[in-house]
């Protein structure tokens, strides 16, 4: 098969490192890519959200299926489009159509989906632009801390915790007033979870499903989940509070209830679902649905699976995932992420990566490098992904930071705690 995967991040990398291991791979496409991806197929110069470009490029290259990694071209339609032109119509998209990318596109859209199909949730309510004032009127009914989003796409940055109702109040005024555009035109009020949280990622062809590996990602920049929120800088899998019986709860309040929910309402969903949890107390609480993987769980939970993903993506297509069995490795896998000095805030770009071809026992996974004049350097906040393998989580960390230690760029900075909240389950 000739597969053409969209992205240029680690999850990309990640998921491009994988299909390139597939004997039932013919030629692998990454557009946009990055030098990681390049190492294990071939980077196409196309922006993303240049549908027409995309479909031109799967006629040219004989493209057999089309994996789509972001969120933003499955929430503007990309998987319709295709649907809506007979020359690649037959060519199976992983990944929803708009209705479907609705889960992640709009947050009103999937707590409303949620309380419809019974699935636990936090209880909630939605304001538009001049409700400002309603808006301040239901925080005043709930009890810190205030859980405030911003309900379109906002780049990981449209939520806000808050213990202070002044900020909370002053944070739906900025929402309001066009923080993120259209996509805080509507803002989403809910009461807070308390618990610990882990991602399941699900693959399904809109009838079956496998559940892939459980992962715990680290989004605040600082040691001890301090300072702000990232993108993510670490990941682990397996999640080791997510025994047998959690998981089981997940899969019978939460996962069926999706998969079931989405073709009562007449959603043809092929893809991944990503379900961000809190697990409070042994009970899972769904959190929020993104309609993707995860970065930087991709970076660990990839690894982890034993079957091959080209056939995964292959049955999923064609409706036939129920056909498959998922395998999953025990070892643990975890990643530290290499950050650019000042992330995620401003940040200076274009510094060499050294050291890179000394790295041992662990994946190097690619998320903001580009090749300039044969060098390496840095191009965004996240820089690299160094994920270890081994059979027990400390040995898999030791592995992973002690890359970490040799890679050097000018502003390297890196969590030195990942992992160590997991400590007390395990």
């Amino acid at each position: 098969m000739n597969i053409l995967l969209l992205g240029s991040g680690g999850r990309e990398h990640a998921i491009a490192w994988k299909l390139s291991q597939s004997p039932k791979l013919t030629k692998l496409f990454i557009a946009p890519g990055n030098p990681g991806t390049a190492s294990v197929g071939v980077n196409l110069n196309i922006n993303i959200l240049d549908f027409e470009a995309i479909k031109q490029s799967v006629i040219d290259n004989a493209i057999d299926l089309v994996f789509v990694g972001p969120e933003e071209p499955l929430v503007k339609g990309i998987h319709d489009s295709f649907l809506a032109d007979q020359r690649v119509m037959h060519i199976p998209v992983i990944g929803p159509t708009k209705v479907g990318a609705q889960l992640e596109g709009s947050k009103d859209f999937a707590k409303a989906f949620m309380i419809r199909h019974s699935i636990p949730t936090a209880a909630y309510k939605s304001f538009v632009t001049g409700q400002g004032h309603e808006a301040k009127q239901f925080l005043t009914q709930l009890k810190p801390p205030y859980v405030l989003k911003a309900d379109g796409l906002a780049a990981g940055k449209g939520v806000v915790i808050s213990t202070d109702i002044n900020e909370a109040n002053n944070t739906i005024d900025e929402f309001f007033d066009g923080k993120f555009g259209e996509a805080s035109k509507k803002v989403v009020i809910e009461e807070f979870l308390k618990g610990i949280e882990l991602s399941v990622f699900v693959l399904t062809d809109g009838k079956s499903y496998v559940i892939l590996p459980e992962a715990k990602d680290y989004k605040r920049i600082g040691d001890g989940d301090t300072g702000l929120n990232t993108g993510g800088m670490g990941a682990v899998s397996p999640v080791p509070f997510a025994d047998k019986a959690f998981m089981q709860k997940v899969e019978e309040r939460v996962i069926a209830p999706t998969i079931k929910g989405l073709a009562k309402d007449g959603i043809d969903y092929k893809g991944i679902i990503f379900i961000g949890l809190m697990n409070d107390n042994g009970n899972p609480s769904v959190i929020e649905y993104n309609v993707r993987m995860g970065d930087p769980e991709t970076e660990v939970v990839i690894p982890r699976i034993e079957n091959d993903l080209v056939e995964l993506f292959d049955l999923t297509g064609q409706g036939r995932l129920s056909e498959c069995k998922i395998r999953i490795s025990n070892q643990v896998a975890t990643a530290v992420i290499l950050v650019s000095g000042g992330y995620p805030e401003n940040y200076e770009k274009g510094k060499i990566i050294k050291g890179l071809n000394d790295v041992r026992d662990v994946i190097a996974f690619h998320a903001g490098t580009k090749y300039v004049n044969g060098d390496i350097i840095t191009s965004g906040g996240r820089v690299l992904a160094l994920t270890g393998l081994s059979q027990t989580a400390d040995e898999s960390l030791l592995k992973a930071y002690t890359a970490a230690k040799l890679v050097q760029y000018e502003g390297k900075y890196y969590r030195t705690d990942i992992g160590k909240d997991l400590k007390p389950y395990i």
